[in-house]
Order: structure tokens, then sequence, then C-alpha cells
């Protein structure tokens, strides 16, 4: 089987129509009367991707198929496009009376040579905590506290109002940091600066100074903003 968005219009509608039926007959599911080689292709297809099974005569969908197919707009039989999961991470340390913060610069695109804080997405399975914990780790070879400080919905939009990308952020903050920082990674480098200096950066994300303002009001906070971007 292809990639979520690739999958055959036919195998399409195989799919919606098992969401609502149970225990289908190979007549019944043909719903638009192909020739039966042809629909024995589609049907196998689905059977080798594990998406459907047969049982006698009839088929039905298994937990991977149900899953999967539960991603369909019915309507018109194909994947949903959604917003992405993700974390954000906002690290803070004092040094003296000075308050910085652990920025990235993004080395590969989109918005490549961007600044911003660390961010990675939620995969299958992990809770916000762990990811948040995994990404730390990955990109900056850190550890620290991690409380959630709020969400954030941001969109962002090219100056032909074409989206590019809708994500959710789970906006962790990070304390009490130990270890010894990487500043070089593949696809990026890790500085500490203070607020002042954040504020002075060139090509700095929209929503950083947003990011800032939501750590420091001690409440969990939920913001939705739409952005239109260069550099993407």
């Amino acid at each position: 089987m292809k990639s979520k968005y690739e999958i055959h219009p036919v195998q399409s509608d195989i799919l919606v129509y098992l969401l609502f039926h149970n225990n289908s007959r190979f007549s019944e599911i043909n719903v638009n009367k192909l020739d039966t080689d042809s629909f024995n292709f589609h049907l196998k297809s689905l059977l080798e991707a594990g998406l459907i099974e047969k049982k006698d005569t009839t088929y039905s969908l298994t937990l991977k198929g149900k899953e999967f197919a539960n991603r369909f707009d019915t309507n018109i039989s194909q994947i949903e496009k959604q917003a992405k999961l993700g974390v954000v991470l906002i690290c803070t340390k004092k040094e003296q009376d000075h308050t910085l913060y652990l920025m990235q610069q993004r080395l590969k695109h989109p918005f490549y040579g961007y600044n911003g804080f660390i961010t990675g997405k939620i995969t299958w399975g992990e809770t916000v905590n762990e990811t948040a914990t995994r990404e730390l780790q990955e990109e900056t070879n850190l550890t620290g506290t991690i409380s959630l400080a709020g969400i954030e919905h941001k969109m962002d939009y090219s100056d032909q109002s074409q989206l590019l990308e809708d994500k959710f952020f789970y906006v962790c903050k990070i304390t009490d940091i130990k270890g010894t920082l990487h500043e070089q990674f593949q696809g990026g480098r890790n500085f500490w600066v203070e607020k002042q200096e954040i504020e002075k950066m060139d090509n700095l994300f929209d929503d950083v100074l947003f990011l800032i303002e939501m750590i420091e009001t001690n409440t969990l906070t939920f913001q939705e903003q739409k952005f239109i971007v260069k550099g993407f």
C-alpha cells in the first residue's frame, strides 16, 4: 500500500462502504459494478495491506483498516487533511540576574535560517511529556523539568493566501536544565540568549515573542493565530 494519500479511488470506496457495513459479500461491496478481475485486484491490494479481512465469503475492516478508514471524508471517499500535532519547548535558565532562553536556528527546509524554539512532532502513542523529553534529549542533549504552559494553534500562509502549514503545539516550559548542550546538530544549531537579543533577531518566527509571554503568565493559555510568512 502506498502512502495514505495515494490510495486508489476504488479502494477508497471499498473502505468507506465497509465503514458502514459488516461482513459484506463481493457483490454488495462492488457498488459500481466493476468487472470481476479489476475489482478482485483492489480487494487483494487491501487484503495484502492488512486493511480488510475475508472470513468465508464476506469482507470486513481489520483494526488497522478501521483506524485508517475513519480518517476519510465519507462524502467524497478521500483522506481528510488535518492539522499536525507537536510540542514547542521553551527552555529557560538564570545566569546571575539574567533570564536566558534556548533558541534554535533552523538549518533545513522549510524556513531555512529562521530562529525560534525547539519543536517536534508527537508520534503515534506518545504522550506530550514523552515527546518533550525525547525531543529535548535528541536535539540538545539536555534534560529538565517539563510543565505545560499552553496550547498554540499556528497557521502559516503565503502572501498569495495559500495555507502552508497548520499546526497545534503543546507549549512546554523547561526549567532545572541539566546536561551539556549540543550546540550543533544535523538541521540546526542551539544557543542561549536573553529576551532583549531575541527581539532584535532577523528571521525570527512570528510567534516567538507570543510564546515567551505565554510562559511568563504562569496560567494555562490558548492562542490561535494566522501569519503571512516568507522564506518557506
